[in-house]
């Protein structure tokens, strides 16, 4: 598949959350929880006030029993909060990514088949599998880490600015920097995380094909340049990987530097205020425990961007492939069970992006109760000419007709069911002898047992275990 332009972020993002409106319930009670974690985290730090002038500064004995009873209510309070808020957010985030995957499989299996010679296999099930575990550390992981950091960071500042409103803009300050960064470190992350789920369908293709054809690699003694390959594919990787974790450790250590500047610029503040009677020492406690509470919700904020851009650019695979045009199907005239007679008319194929024709002004027809034979040289088109009949392409001149009706008036599934096709590719899939006989009908043993014998193939599959 070509690549796209880059879109913006939010778009992306906006509709990759409309996947989690089915399951509402989980995420409203996650949020729930992530509310009362942020909140249960504030209140800890608001009681460092108490804490201090009532507990060590002017000591009240009721304060030695109300004092822990609080603390711990709040932490029991809080362990029930996270839990709630990681199932709620880990059910929500695996189902998605589950809806995707059925959801991306069903429409590779509508696409064109000419998706199919524009992109490997390999990179197909990397999408399915890679881009859709990306998917989960943004629709779950690092949307928990978002909403539960900010809220810790909203309410802590609305702790601070209550206790002391200068000592507060004193550190909001630096907060504009900070922004810039996770700014910054986003737009990166994802440029680089594009590059990255790229490089990884590629590296699958490579790792299948030197696998696959790993007895013509040994007849021709490519071992070392099949392995250099891949060693090149992977390194691209460990580059990119590379970039992304020197990207996201000099953020990180930045925003704790600036974190620094600003706690440095608070105790000074906080300092004068106190001199001037306007902060009291329990107040400078929670104040300071506010601060150190932000720092490390900060950096979290900032690395989290790792994970969020990693999932867009990965939703922004997915859905360049659910937008995809599928397969035309306006064919109207139904068939139940054809007679036969196949006739082409001046057919002539030629393949996206290939300059030649496959198949150049090709006339015959085929008649009911004969067989005809398709006879040429290799590469001169005959599996191309068989691929036109089921419509897995559509002729680029001429047309087909079958029983004197083009192919394309039938509809597609009705057309489909007419045909036994056996490719150059054989095929089993993972299940038993039976279900491969009967694959997509509802044949009966006894109608599977006559296909068998009508294919000389009873015989043999008689001698096979039971299992």
């Amino acid at each position: 598949m070509s690549r796209t332009p880059r879109q913006p972020v939010w778009p992306i993002y906006r509709r990759l959350l409309g996947y989690t409106a089915r399951y509402r319930v989980f995420l409203g009670a996650a949020l729930l929880g992530m509310l009362v974690e942020a909140g249960a985290g504030a209140t800890f730090i608001w009681l460092m006030e108490p804490l201090t002038n009532r507990g060590f500064v002017r000591p009240e004995p009721q304060m030695a029993v109300l004092l822990p009873l609080a603390i711990i209510g709040l932490f029991v309070l809080r362990s029930l909060a996270t839990f709630v808020t990681d199932y709620g957010m880990a059910r929500t985030g695996r189902s998605v990514v589950r809806d995707l995957r059925e959801e991306v499989l069903s429409k590779y299996l509508r696409l064109p088949s000419s998706q199919f010679d524009t992109e490997a296999t390999p990179v197909m099930v990397s999408r399915l599998n890679f881009d859709t575990e990306q998917v989960t550390q943004a629709s779950s992981e690092a949307l928990k880490t978002l909403i539960t950091d900010s809220l810790t960071i909203v309410y802590l500042l609305g702790l601070m600015l209550y206790m002391s409103v200068k000592v507060t803009l004193a550190m909001l300050l630096i907060t504009p920097l900070i922004g810039l960064i996770v700014w910054y470190v986003g737009k990166r992350y994802r440029r680089i995380s594009g590059g990255i789920q790229d490089g990884m369908g590629r590296m699958a293709a490579s790792a299948e094909q030197s696998l696959a054809a790993q007895q013509d690699v040994k007849i021709h003694g490519a071992q070392l340049l099949e392995t250099g390959r891949y060693a090149g594919l992977a390194n691209r990787i460990l580059g990119l990987n590379m970039k992304v974790e020197s990207t996201r450790a000099a953020a990180s250590g930045l925003v704790q530097l600036l974190a620094a500047l600003a706690l440095s610029l608070i105790v000074a503040v906080a300092t004068r205020e106190a001199l001037a009677g306007r902060l009291n020492a329990g107040q400078f406690i929670s104040l300071m425990t506010a601060m150190m509470g932000i720092i490390p919700s900060l950096r979290r904020v900032t690395s989290v961007q790792t994970a969020v851009s990693r999932g867009v650019a990965a939703a922004e695979r997915l859905f360049s492939i659910l937008d995809a045009e599928e397969e035309v199907d306006d064919g109207t005239r139904p068939l139940q069970r054809a007679r036969g007679e196949l006739a082409f008319e001046h057919v002539s194929l030629r393949y996206r992006d290939q300059p030649g024709f496959a198949l150049d002004d090709v006339s015959f027809v085929a008649t009911p109760g004969t067989v005809t034979a398709i006879v040429g040289r290799s590469g001169s088109g005959k599996t191309s000419l068989v691929r036109l009949v089921p419509r897995f392409y559509e002729p680029s001149a001429g047309r087909i007709l079958l029983d004197g009706v083009p192919l394309d008036e039938y509809r597609m599934s009705d057309l489909r069911r007419q045909i036994a096709l056996v490719g150059q590719k054989v095929m089993l899939f993972d299940d038993t002898v039976a279900a491969n006989i009967a694959y997509g009908s509802d044949a009966d043993h006894a109608a599977i047992r006559a296909a068998a014998e009508a294919a000389n193939a009873w015989e043999f599959i008689e001698r096979l275990p039971q299992g």
